[in-house]
């Protein structure tokens, strides 16, 4: 088995876009594709399962062929609530899976070998989780979990109610992979409709 198909993904599309004014915000089109589908590109070779974590009505994501999975806590709790949910799916439906990798639905960059790069400094730094970073900025959402730590996030969010993704993985060794930024941020996220613009715009540069 390849090293990435022993690695489950979670897709994190669960958020309220209150910057976008609601609705789905990575199913807004982005040079005639649905922002979706720009981050599906890279995410998907990286890893095996993929998780498509939403809330509501899943049909409106029917096109993608993936796998969802509302929150499994209540209370829209933000990117953690994401982030066990896939843990917690990935134990049930993919259990070669010992790491799940996170990424966020709003970042059409993201690296190509981010997964690689997140594994690499595990090991080299004898971490427990890893994260991204870009610009001197942490991007704790586009990170490497290990699926065992499943219970210890449930009893977090559930019982402790901590819901930065922060002030959680501060009780870990996490290691932080940093980015170069240039000529683009990877990590550049389209949260308002003019950064769809901007990104337009840097798809331009890019071809």
């Amino acid at each position: 088995m390849a090293e990435e198909q022993k690695i489950a993904g979670v897709l994190l599309a669960g958020g309220l876009a209150r910057r976008m004014g609601g609705g789905d915000k990575c199913l807004r089109p982005l040079a005639g594709v649905p922002l979706l589908g720009h981050v599906l590109a890279r995410a998907r070779p990286q890893v095996g399962p993929l998780l498509l974590n939403v809330n509501g009505d899943a049909a409106r994501f029917a096109a993608f062929a993936l796998p969802t999975a509302a929150d499994v806590v209540s209370g829209h709790a933000g990117p953690l609530a994401g982030i066990l949910t896939g843990m917690e799916w990935t134990a049930e439906n993919a259990p070669e899976c010992e790491w799940l990798a996170s990424f966020a639905t709003d970042a059409p960059f993201l690296p190509g070998d981010i997964v690689a790069r997140l594994m690499a400094a595990i090991a080299a730094q004898g971490a427990e989780m890893a994260r991204a970073a870009s610009q001197g900025r942490a991007h704790p959402v586009f990170a490497l979990w290990p699926v065992a730590l499943r219970g210890a996030l449930r009893q977090a969010l559930v019982e402790e109610e901590i819901h930065k993704v922060d002030a959680w993985t501060a009780r870990y060794r996490v290691a932080t992979v940093d980015f170069t930024a240039a000529p683009h941020d990877p990590f550049f996220n389209a949260n308002r409709p003019e950064d769809f613009a901007e990104a337009e715009r840097m798809m331009g540069e890019m071809q």
